[in-house]
């Protein structure tokens, strides 16, 4: 039996939480499967939610709705397995019901099943399967959740670039410089940090 977090000295800042695509499945006559009633997808999102938001005033949510997904690459990858029961419609459903909670709950969300769809041939380029995410799908969602942190009027602000450093002071096993004497302090290659965030900040993705 897990021991009741909500009594833990350090909380987590942030929580990132992501259900709904497997949930959408339609239900399979035998009631074996993951399909999840609608309602109760709601419901089920709503204690997570609950729950998280008892742990700390400090302690930031982000819902993840559910995805799109490509419905022709999905019988095309899996024909063999019959009717797998995921449409894009349904993902919607769930999607919609979840960025309706997040509003009523004021909790930050990213919508997936939008975010997604608005690449050009995001059909072919998002997916593996019709289901599973490409490496450039996962750069589309990484940007909006990184957006979403950037623009949160969170305090202290949890973007990596605003984040404090712990350990900030020169150290004699930082890296030499050239002439010999002096060491370059990791913690300020601020070019590595921008660097960094122009992989997440163009927009080659449309």
């Amino acid at each position: 039996m897990y021991k009741n977090r909500t009594d833990a000295a350090i909380q987590p800042s942030l929580v990132i939480v992501y259900f709904g695509g497997n949930d959408s499945l339609r239900p399979h006559p035998s009631g074996l499967g993951p399909h999840v009633p609608l309602h109760e997808y709601v419901q089920n999102m709503r204690k997570i939610a609950t729950h998280l938001k008892d742990l700390s005033e400090k302690t930031h949510i982000i819902f993840l709705t559910a995805p799109p997904v490509n419905e022709e690459q999905i019988h095309e990858f899996y024909s063999e397995n019959g009717d797998m029961g995921r449409t894009n419609e349904q993902c919607r459903e769930y999607s919609d019901a979840c960025l309706e909670l997040c509003k009523e709950m004021n909790i930050k969300v990213v919508d997936m099943w939008t975010s997604i769809q608005k690449n050009k041939n995001w059909k072919t380029t998002c997916f593996l399967d019709g289901i599973h995410f490409t490496p450039k799908a996962s750069k589309i969602i990484l940007k909006e959740i990184l957006k979403v942190i950037k623009e949160a009027d969170w305090e202290p602000s949890l973007h990596f670039s605003l984040l404090p450093t712990e350990f900030g002071e020169d150290s004699p096993y930082d890296n030499v410089m050239p002439d010999g004497k002096t060491t370059l302090n990791v913690c300020e290659r601020s070019d590595k940090i921008i660097e960094w965030l122009k992989l997440y900040d163009d927009d080659d993705e449309n």
